[in-house]
């Protein structure tokens, strides 16, 4: 009895698999033919309603003597605008594309600077405005391109004239009864033909004064007969006797930075540096990966302000001489190459975060630098107007990665300009 019942047991267990089968494949009919006339419907309402093309604004043009550094004009999209040299910019510097197809801000011009304005004139001289440039009129007894010399109404004084090597002897021949002297190169004959004496003629004075080539990069030094150029501390002076160049400490081991920080050079000099990444606040904590980079931890899956947070923090240091030529680029980010198996983002939005110059935030309240697209998957920061050292910039630039419009993460490069007192 009890093979029996056993039996009828797995009898009716395989009945039971049988109609669990059966209820399976009419329950994955049903679900594909729900699959099928959903695809229908959203079919027909994608050719019924097609979707909008995204909003534009008109096209914006640069302003004379300027530059516009942005071709795109989607929503959205930034246009930025710069001077030539010897202009100001009147207006917007940046203009972005609104919603309703209209651009923000005010149509940028650019109005020549008139160099009069400073008064660059010593010693009661007029300054005269003429085409791209001005000149001083100087009064009597004053010379030079601003009427900072007195004018020479006598020979000029000896360079030293406690030291006897800046005048000498001329040379004189007694030529057909008559006595003729001459001196050596450099020197030029002072006082009465009887009674005359050669002294050191100051080419560093007279080149300066006359405006002729620049005898020298940096400093010039007057010597008997001739003169000799000299270099700042931190430069060494070049083959060509005018021309100096930068000593790397660095690379040399002349610095004195600590174990915990990396030496930097810079045009004279050389910073030790020890970036660091932000404290913990909330949700958000970073772990330091490199030397120059910090990296987010995991975020809580609710946490939205972690996930809005700088997913990877990097530091960059960037000597730069003063009065650089613009524009110039000076930094470039690139997105990642996206992991195995997962799609890449397909657009990119770069923007200046912030910053600071000279211990006031703002590292770009001069309009200094803009930021714009230089490929599909990179953005490059350049500096539109010249920056005078000494001075140290920061500058922080973020990239925003989107994948179908949505939001996916973000990128912060936080860049430290050391600018040079010297443009060379």
């Amino acid at each position: 009895q009890s093979c029996l019942s056993r039996q009828q047991l797995l009898a009716a267990i395989r009945q039971m698999q049988q109609l669990l089968k059966g209820q399976e494949t009419r329950f994955s009919e049903g679900l594909r033919a729900v699959r099928s006339r959903l695809s229908t419907i959203h079919a027909s309402l994608a050719k019924a309603a097609p979707e909008p093309p995204a909003a534009s604004c008109p096209a914006l043009q640069a302003p004379a003597d300027g530059r516009k550094f942005g071709s795109k004009y989607l929503v959205d999209h930034e246009v930025h605008f710069a001077c030539d040299p010897g202009f100001q910019l009147l207006g917007s510097s940046t203009r972005v594309c609104q919603a309703d197809g209209s651009w923000t801000g005010q149509e940028p011009r650019c109005a020549e600077i008139s160099e009069c304005s400073s008064s660059p004139c010593q010693n009661g001289g007029t300054c005269l405005e003429g085409l791209g440039h001005s000149r001083c009129l100087c009064p009597p007894q004053w010379t030079g391109s601003s009427c900072q010399y007195q004018a020479q109404t006598a020979p000029p004084a000896w360079s030293v004239t406690d030291d006897p090597a800046f005048s000498r002897q001329p040379r004189c021949a007694q030529i057909a009864q008559t006595q003729q002297c001459s001196c050596d190169p450099g020197f030029h004959m002072s006082g009465t033909a009887s009674n005359g004496i050669c002294q050191d003629l100051n080419e560093c004075e007279v080149y300066q004064q006359e405006g002729g080539p620049r005898l020298c990069v940096h400093a010039c030094i007057n010597i008997p007969g001739s003169f000799r150029c000299s270099c700042p501390a931190g430069y060494v002076l070049l083959g060509d006797g005018k021309s100096c160049e930068d000593i790397d400490e660095c690379s040399l081991s002349q610095d004195n930075c600590t174990s915990g920080s990396t030496c930097i050079n810079t045009g004279g000099g050389f910073q030790c540096v020890t970036p660091q990444c932000p404290p913990a606040s909330g949700n958000i904590s970073y772990v330091k990966t490199s030397p120059f980079q910090c990296e987010r931890n995991p975020c809580p899956m609710e946490s939205r302000s972690c996930h809005q947070a700088p997913k990877t923090i990097s530091f960059h240091y960037l000597p730069l001489p003063s009065k650089l030529r613009t524009p110039a680029p000076l930094f470039r980010m690139a997105a990642a190459p996206a992991a195995p198996g997962r799609p890449g983002a397909d657009s990119l939005r770069f923007g200046i975060a912030g910053g600071k110059d000279g211990g006031k935030d703002g590292g770009n309240d001069g309009g200094h630098f803009v930021v714009q697209r230089s490929g599909r998957h990179t953005g490059e920061l350049i500096l539109v107007q010249s920056l005078h050292g000494p001075r140290t910039v920061r500058v922080d630039v973020d990239m925003a990665e989107y994948l179908e419009r949505v939001f996916q993460a973000k990128h912060l490069s936080k860049i430290t300009i050391f600018v040079s007192p010297y443009e060379f």
